[in-house]
């Protein structure tokens, strides 16, 4: 390149984990926020939209929000001062992008359907980064149109508003993965192990 060509980034790979989503507190006001945007979604709730919206605004968001905030506020991760999603959401994207110290092409984040970090946030963010190909890794097992769909969702329409678009790819199910069997089995087995009796009856 000429000395006076634009500068350019590395070409970089992406891999976004994309979780459902939290308030990020459990003050009334907040959590109302993040219920609207959640329960705005035609994916999640398929009714006609005319009655559903004065069914949300009318009774939900003014009854559902101090009880769901009381709620979180049980099992708020006191320790990092924020939700138990986004704290678990955060260390599986810091521990994969461990897994690939040895690639530093990758770059590992995590975003929130609804709530922060928001997907829109992330995805710029990995592009400014150099990420011209990035992986959407929906963190749902089994397919479904109110987790898996509403997930990549909102990442095709961030890509509307971008004129320079990273080439992306969608995880598909991983419910029969072996690796996640594997994990998963590995899992209930300390769990058994863990407890003070013997069950009678193991139901996965």
């Amino acid at each position: 390149q000429p000395p006076d060509h634009p500068k350019t980034t590395p070409d970089k790979i992406g891999v976004l984990l994309l979780n459902l989503g939290t308030p990020d507190s459990t003050d009334t006001p907040t959590v109302r926020r993040y219920l609207k945007e959640f329960l705005s979604d035609s994916r999640v709730i398929e009714v006609n939209r005319a009655v559903w919206w004065l069914i949300l605004n009318g009774i939900i968001l003014n009854t559902r929000p101090k009880k769901s905030g009381h709620a979180y506020e049980k099992i708020w991760d006191r320790e990092a001062n924020d939700s138990p999603l986004r704290v678990i959401s955060r260390r599986q994207a810091e521990k994969l992008q461990a897994a690939f110290a040895d690639q530093p092409k990758v770059i590992v984040d995590f975003a929130m359907r609804y709530g922060n970090p928001s997907t829109e946030d992330r995805l710029r963010a990995l592009q400014a980064q150099g990420c011209q190909r990035i992986l959407l890794v929906p963190l749902y097992p089994q397919y479904s149109a109110t987790t898996t769909a509403t997930a990549n969702d909102a990442a095709f329409d961030v890509l509307k508003k971008l004129r320079w678009q990273p080439a992306v790819r969608t995880r598909p199910a991983y419910f029969d993965d072996p690796a996640y069997v594997a994990a998963l089995a590995t899992s209930i087995d300390e769990g058994v192990k863990a407890l003070d009796f013997t069950p009678d009856l193991i139901i996965t």
